[in-house]
Formats: structure tokens, sequence, C-alpha cells
């Protein structure tokens, strides 16, 4: 079988430490004979111990694993370890050519190659137990005692007793990669202190490197280049934005966050060997990890993509204290100038489209005219737009704050409840840019509505598309940012609209009859008849085919209407109709009696319009009125 090593052929000799590092050895010829032959023997015993274990040997030992096969071996050969070390730098700085020292040489290589192969095979076949969930859950290990030191303890029986206690706390999940991450800090702690860091660290960087890699690809991350995204569609590029934002929280809590534990944890005693390791780990994949926003954000800017936009900036956002917590030292800055990079992009990205969408509403140049002075298109998208908007005051409110309306707002801010607490404080430029946006609508539906050559179906339009603006704002988020006093200004303005509408509509009808009640002669009260019945009928045929799509105001205006209209009428009839009691076609005179009236009302604003032709001819008959008589209504 082929010899085991992941040396080069000019793999290092031990190098002894400083002498500072160990117990100083007395001077004294007879206390130095004594040391020495401590130490020769020490490198007696630990020539048994590790050449049992020689991955260069025949036996069974060259393909069992130390860990593996015992744990109290393995504390054994550790232990071997680094009483040889000590031997070796005893033997270098008292007895140079003794022949111990050459042996202790030969053990120390064997020891090497012995725990390069294990940490190899621990970081290989236990992935499972170093996967990053797994990891995390052992966040608190490197500042546990029961952990520490597990494998260089000298009393076995003490340290399995504080293993087995800690245990008791931890589910076997967690036991298991407590163990495997111990042996791999004690293996690693071990090579570094005899000279053999940089092949222990190349193993570390080359396997997990590869899991890191390959953790990404599974949770969809692909190598990111701008090129890619000009030829991607949309459609394509907002599933690819969903996928991102799922796979940055595990990749950045759990995969990066889990690494940074076991690179911290495995070189606990080197703060720049675990920052190198997780420098060449981490640093490349995450980097581009958080190249993607950019990229997105580069490409062509459009208010209707500024909602995955947004989805971006939260996620960034979410995971900054993530970021800023794995990626603090100076080795992976990069990583969270990239994120920051990223974040600035998105942010220029996001408010050039709200400042597009505000460009496109004025300059909205459609002329066509809703039919029955319903909702326009433009209220309709521009009112789901903002209230979409509103959801992500959090993103936005950061935004708007640094790009400040260039205008007057002091009207604005008029309309807009001033801030109290420190967050309303913080939301309050996000307040005054959606009541902007909001103000920009209503000029462009002004402008609209003179479009109408009746003056009622103007003041109709402007009442339903302020009345869905006023329901918009209720019932979103909008109504905390805007606050009651611009509800109320504009809930003000929404009654005034109306109270125009019906002056325009139905002043006619209203004026068709007697101002005050007084004593008409027969043919007086037959030209009133007439004249209110021709009124009605002109402003009922006008205003079946008006449509206003909001119960609530429907019921309104019927109501107002009704109350205008319906008990003049009642009591004029009831007062004359006996007057005319012997007049022939008596039903053709008096067409409408005060209930008909109630119900020709309520039919209202449905957007159906009556036909002269059979619009009133079923509003009474022949037969009723003969039962009439001289009958009030």
């Amino acid at each position: 079988m082929a010899k085991f090593s992941f040396f080069s052929s000019s793999s290092p000799k031990y190098h002894p430490s400083s002498p500072s590092s160990f117990t100083s050895f007395p001077a004294s010829p007879l206390n130095q004979n004594f040391t020495q032959a401590m130490m020769e023997e020490t490198v007696e015993t630990a020539d048994s111990v590790i050449r049992k274990w020689d991955p260069n040997t025949p036996s069974f030992t060259k393909i069992v694993s130390l860990f593996n096969h015992s744990r109290k071996e393995a504390k054994e050969f550790i232990r071997c370890v680094r009483d040889l070390r000590r031997a070796m730098h005893f033997l270098v700085s008292q007895d140079s050519q003794s022949p111990k020292l050459a042996l202790a040489q030969t053990l120390m290589q064997i020891a090497m190659t012995r725990l390069e192969k294990e940490f190899f095979q621990i970081l290989s076949s236990n992935r499972d137990k170093l996967d990053p969930e797994s990891v995390s859950g052992q966040s608190s290990i490197s500042s546990n005692s029961e952990f520490e030191d597990v494998m260089g303890s000298d009393d076995d029986d003490e340290s399995d007793n504080e293993m087995r206690k800690a245990g008791e706390s931890i589910t076997q999940v967690e036991k298991a990669s407590a163990m495997v991450m111990s042996d791999l800090k004690a293996i690693a702690e071990s090579m570094i202190s005899c000279g053999y860091g940089k092949e222990c660290v190349k193993i570390y960087k080359r396997v997990r490197k590869s899991i890191v890699d390959e953790g990404l690809s599974l949770l969809g991350i692909e190598i990111y280049k701008g090129s890619r995204f000009h030829r991607t569609d949309w459609v394509t590029l907002e599933h690819m934005i969903k996928n991102w934002i799922k796979a940055a929280k595990i990749g950045v809590a759990t995969l990066f966050r889990g690494e940074k534990l076991l690179c911290d944890h495995v070189f606990s005693a080197s703060n720049s060997t675990r920052e190198s390791c997780f420098y060449e780990i981490a640093n490349e994949a995450a980097t581009n990890l958080f190249k993607f926003p950019e990229f997105v954000a580069k490409e062509k800017k459009s208010h209707e993509r500024i909602f995955p936009l947004m989805d971006l900036q939260a996620a960034i956002s979410d995971l900054w204290q993530d970021i800023e917590m794995i990626f603090h030292f100076d080795a992976v800055a990069g990583v969270k100038s990239q994120a920051l990079t990223s974040l600035q992009k998105l942010k220029v990205s996001i408010h050039s489209a709200v400042t597009d969408f505000e460009s496109i509403i004025q300059k909205d140049t459609t002329k066509a005219l809703t039919p029955g002075g319903g909702i326009h298109k433009l209220t309709r998208t521009t009112m789901n737009f903002i209230s979409s908007l509103s959801k992500y005051s959090g993103v936005l409110s950061e935004i708007l704050a640094d790009h400040p309306l260039p205008r007057n707002t002091r009207l604005l801010e008029s309309y807009v409840r001033a801030p109290i607490s420190e967050d309303e404080q913080h939301n309050h430029a996000l307040s005054v840019h959606f009541a902007w946006l909001i103000l920009v609508l209503l000029c462009k539906l002004d402008t609209k509505a003179e479009h109408y050559k009746d003056v009622s179906l103007s003041y109709l339009f402007l009442a339903n598309n302020l009345q869905l603006i006023i329901e918009t704002v209720h019932s979103t988020p909008l109504r905390n940012l805007l606050g009651d006093d611009w509800l109320n200004k504009h809930e003000d303005k929404l009654c005034a609209y109306a109270g125009n509408y019906e002056i325009a509509a139905w002043s006619n009808v209203f004026m068709s009859l007697p101002e005050e009640p007084t004593d008409l002669s027969p043919e007086e009260a037959k030209i009133y008849f007439r004249r209110f019945h021709t009124a009605f009928e002109e402003a009922y045929m006008k205003q079946s085919s008006r449509v206003v799509p909001n119960a609530k105001l429907r019921d309104e205006l019927k109501v107002s209407i009704a109350k205008k209209l319906v008990p003049e009428y009642r009591e004029f009839y009831r007062k004359y109709l006996p007057m005319l009691g012997q007049e022939r076609n008596i039903e053709i005179l008096v067409r409408f009696k005060p209930d008909n009236l109630e119900n020709y009302i309520s039919d209202l604003f449905h957007g159906t319009p009556i036909h002269a032709s059979s619009s009133f001819s079923s509003s009474s008959s022949s037969s009723s009125w003969k039962s009439l008589g001289c009958v009030s209504g």
C-alpha cells in the first residue's frame, strides 16, 4: 500500500518552540543527569505508543482510525506527542548529539503523519456531525469547560465524567458534534505546537471549503457574472431573487456562521490561523453571494420591479448583524464591503423606481372617460402601488429620508400628523412622500374630471375616486403613516364633492316644487305636478347610468337625495292630489306616488341606464288610481 502522507518531500522536521514555553530545568549536574534520564525515558515510552499507530506499517492500525478505535488510546497518543515535544526541546538545548534526539525526531515524523491522517479522516467522515446546523448548536462550546482540553487532560476518568455531565444537557447529535470538534481541536493544537500547522491548515481548508461550496450550490447559489443578468428575463430574475433570499438566510445564519464557529473552535489557540482558515474557506463564496443583489440593482429600473428589490434590501438588512459578527476581521472585510455596496445600489434603484412612478402619474395623458363617473384605472393602479409600498416602511423610510422631496412640503406636512415618537419621526419623510404621491394623483384626477361635459358627472367621478383613495388609506398601513388629520380633511373634501354632485344633478328636481307652502289653484297644482314629473324623469333618466361602486357612498347619496326630495313631494302630493280627483287620465298627470319615488331613488348608481320607453310605464296603473280616489300617498 502506498505511503499515506500529506507532506511534501521537504516536510519540516520538528522545530522546538521557545524555551520560555516550557518548564526550566535545574542546572546542577546531578539534577541535569536525572532530568536527562527522564527525558530519554519519555522518548522510549513514546516509541511504543507512536510506532503502534505508524500508518506505514502493515498492521491493522494502518487502516483503522485511532480516534474511532479507542478514545483512551487517542488521548494517550496526544499526551505522548506533547511529552515527546518537551523531551525534544530539552535534548536540543542540553545534548544535541544524543541518539535519543534522532529517535525522537523520527517518532515525531511518524506521529505527525498519523495525526495528519486522523485529521483528514475525521473531517471527511464526519460531515454530518460537522454540518453547520450541528456546529451552530455548539456556539458556546469554546467557552464551556466541559469540552475544553478533553483530549489533553491528565485525568482520563475526570474528563470522561465531565463529558458525561455536559452530555446530560444536550442532544445525541450535539454530543457527537461536540466530540468530533474536540478531537479536531486536540489534533490541530498538537500539530501546530510541533511545527506542523501548515499541513494541518492545508487539509482543513481543502475539506471545509468544498463543503461550503457544495452547501451553497445545493441552495441554488451559482457563480454570478454581470453578463448573465443582461440576458435574463424579469420573470426568471424574480424567481432567482426569491430563491436567493431564502438561500442567503441559510447561507449566512447557518452555513457561514457554523463554519466560523467550527474554525474558531478548532484553531482557538491561534487568532491568525483561524482567521486565515476562515478567509480561505468563506471569503470567495460569501463575496459571490452578495454580488447578486448588486447585479440585480444594476438592471433596467422600473417601478414595477421595486418590490423584489425591497425584498432584497430587507433580506440583507435583516442579516446585517450576522454579517458584521461573522465577517468582522480585516481578512474578510471585503465580504462586508460587497454586502454594503449591494445595499447602496439597491437603495439607488429603489429610489429611482419611486421617482419613476411619480413621473408616470404626472405624465398620464389618457383621455378616455370612465363610464358613469366610475373609478379610473389610474386611481386603482396608483393606490394599489402606494398601499403595497406602505408595507415596506422599514426599507423605504431610510431611503426617502436621504432623498427629501425637492419642493416646499409645508402644505403636505399640514395634512400629515406631526411625529411624536422616535419611530414616527423616522417615518415622517415617508409619510410626506406618500401624501405627495396621492396629491399628484388627485391633481391628475381633477384634470381628467374636466373632460366630462356634464358637471354633475365630474363631481361624481371625483367623489368615487376619492372614496377609493380614502378606503385604501383606511385599510392599509397608510392610515398610521398619514394619520387621522389627513383622513378627516379628505373625508370633508369627499362630502363636498358629493354635495356638489347633488346640486348639479338634482337641483332642477328640488326647485320644481313650490318653495314654501302656499294655496294653489287646481291649475297651478297641475303645472307643478307636470314640472316635477318632467324634472324627475329627466334627472332619473340621466342619473340611472351613473355608477357608485362603494356601497357606503352609494347608500349615503341615495339617503341624502331622498331626504331632500321625498318629504316635500309627499306633502305636496297629500295636499293637492284631492283637488285633482275628478281629472281625466289623472294617472298620466300624476305619475308618481311618494313610495314610487323612493323605489326609483333606491335603484340609482348601479350603472344600468333606463330607456324612456320603458322607464316609468309600470310606476302606476289606471286601476290603482281608480282605487285611490282622493287618497294621500
